[in-house]
């Protein structure tokens, strides 16, 4: 895709958001495109290639963003929650024939076929309205998450350190310095455990678990020097569920919580 954007604009500056997206997870990608690209300046090209329904009836789409972005990529709601942040100004259906006249297209590859040669020939100045037809959105934006109990929630994103970023507020944590009882379940089985609630890694020992609030203003479960995600055998769209305070047996969970 890379090589492909660069070979119709060679002066595009090209910034990677991120490689370590699961497969097919496209919930996963549209929360880190929903709170990345606004930090982005306006006029950012955001090509975005989470599609397992490639080659399928799904619209390859353009879409204009009110403060002057555009979002290339698949209809399959990917840029639901971007969408909420950056508006949306008017919306193509991505037309072959327009972006690449006389390109071959694969059933597999749209990225590199398809996408990549629509943003750059944006960044070289093309119009939106001369790439495709004006439509509407298909698919929906991933499901808001539905009414639950006060401390429950899901991991939403599992990053390369292995940090378990959740979509539970700040206001679902103690103070700093306060215990706080995470239970979970996920596909290594369920458990429970008293974590300290922390300001930063470095606040804790080496090894052990804690919860802070991330850099994405939502809870997360973190080890000090090691994966969250590998201790607790949990991942993306894994349950959490915090409760404030320690029961009478804390002081041996938190001993016995350090692997």
């Amino acid at each position: 895709m890379k090589g492909v954007i660069l070979s119709f604009a060679p002066d595009a500056r090209l910034v990677d958001i991120t490689h370590h997206i699961r497969p097919q997870g496209i919930g996963e990608a549209a929360f880190l495109l929903s709170h990345i690209a606004p930090t982005f300046p306006s006029g950012t090209i955001h090509v975005a290639v989470v599609d397992p329904g490639v080659g399928t009836g799904r619209q390859p789409v353009g879409i204009e963003c009110e403060e002057g972005s555009h979002l290339i990529g698949p209809d399959n709601g990917v840029f639901g929650p971007v969408r909420e942040k950056l508006g949306t100004r008017r919306v193509v259906r991505l037309d072959p024939s327009r972006v690449r006249p006389g390109g071959s297209l694969s059933a597999t590859f749209e990225g590199r076929d398809l996408f990549a040669p629509a943003a750059a020939r944006l960044a070289r100045g093309t119009g939106l309205g001369d790439l495709g037809t004006p439509t509407e959105l298909r698919a929906e934006s991933p499901p808001r998450t539905p009414s639950r109990a006060p401390g429950s929630g899901s991991v939403v994103h599992v990053d390369v350190f292995g940090n378990l970023i959740t979509d539970l507020p700040p206001g679902a944590l103690p103070g700093p310095g306060n215990p706080v009882r995470v239970s979970w379940k996920g596909p290594g089985g369920s458990g429970a455990r008293v974590l300290p609630r922390v300001r930063t890694y470095g606040d804790l020992p080496p090894g052990t678990l804690g919860v802070l609030v991330s850099s994405f203003g939502l809870v997360e479960i973190a080890r000090a020097g090691g994966s969250a995600a590998a201790a607790l055998s949990l991942g993306e769209g894994s349950s959490v569920t915090l409760m404030h305070g320690a029961s009478r047996h804390a002081g041996t969970l938190r001993h016995r919580q350090s692997l």
